[in-house]
């Protein structure tokens, strides 16, 4: 397998799975820019790698902001050169019944995962078409594809991001852009551990593993997407899931 070796632009790289991302595409020779909403967490994340010998920087980012997603973009295209590698993994959570859900918290969570993903996307994709060449991994879930009880609105966006992806993919594949999703099960982060603890037993009594997976897991299924192996792998979502999505 040959490694991405290019630019690497990771959305929610602070911590959790982000960070996870960056730091095996750092390990791998990547050039990697972390970008987060808590701007000061990200540069120091960034300076922990660098000193470890990495090639990274940091940025704050809003991606549901239009032009805080192209001025990330553009941030990355100066520090290292034009993005190679989006990783769309900036996340947000909300538990809540549906009948309990205001429209609000349904906006705010299609903005994080679903309009930050097109906007990112958006803001990076002119370059990869000029260069011919370019890799775009979504980070899904797999409430994407079976749904998840308190989570309507989180499943609802993740299985847009599924959608965004396949029909992306079908526009740009013949014009050298690899575009691909990662559906993780529930990962050991701080975004799973806001969940409540009744919601957490429940879901690790449904996997057949029998236990959460570790941001690395997650972090080794976006670095072979965006590597020489995965050259075929076009409009696909990789699971994994502990088992909880069996395709």
């Amino acid at each position: 397998m040959t490694a991405f070796q290019g630019t690497a632009l990771v959305t929610g790289a602070a911590s959790g799975i982000g960070l996870a991302v960056a730091e095996r595409l750092a390990a791998d020779g990547a050039r990697v820019v972390l970008a987060d909403l808590d701007a000061a967490k990200a540069e120091a994340a960034s300076a922990r790698l660098n000193a470890s010998g990495h090639v990274t920087a940091a940025t704050g980012c809003d991606v549901a902001d239009e032009a805080s997603a192209a001025a990330a973009v553009a941030f990355a295209a100066e520090r290292f050169g034009p993005v190679g590698l989006l990783v769309n993994n900036a996340g947000h959570v909300h538990q809540a019944r549906f009948e309990d859900l205001a429209a609000a918290d349904f906006d705010r969570m299609i903005a994080v995962h679903l309009r930050g993903t097109f906007l990112m996307t958006r803001a990076a994709l002119p370059a990869m078409l000029e260069a011919g060449s370019g890799i775009v991994v979504n980070m899904a879930s797999q409430l994407g594809q079976i749904g998840g009880i308190e989570l309507v609105h989180y499943s609802a966006a993740k299985a847009g991001i599924i959608g965004l992806t396949k029909a992306l993919s079908r526009e740009v594949s013949a014009r050298g852009i690899r575009v691909n999703a990662v559906a993780p099960g529930p990962i050991n982060t701080p975004l799973v551990r806001a969940l409540s603890q009744d919601w957490q037993a429940k879901k690790r009594g449904e996997l057949p593993l029998g236990r959460f997976g570790e941001p690395e897991d997650v972090a080794g299924t976006v670095a072979f997407l965006a590597s020489t192996d995965a050259a075929i792998f076009v409009g696909q979502t990789l699971g994994p899931n502990s088992g909880d999505v069996m395709l």
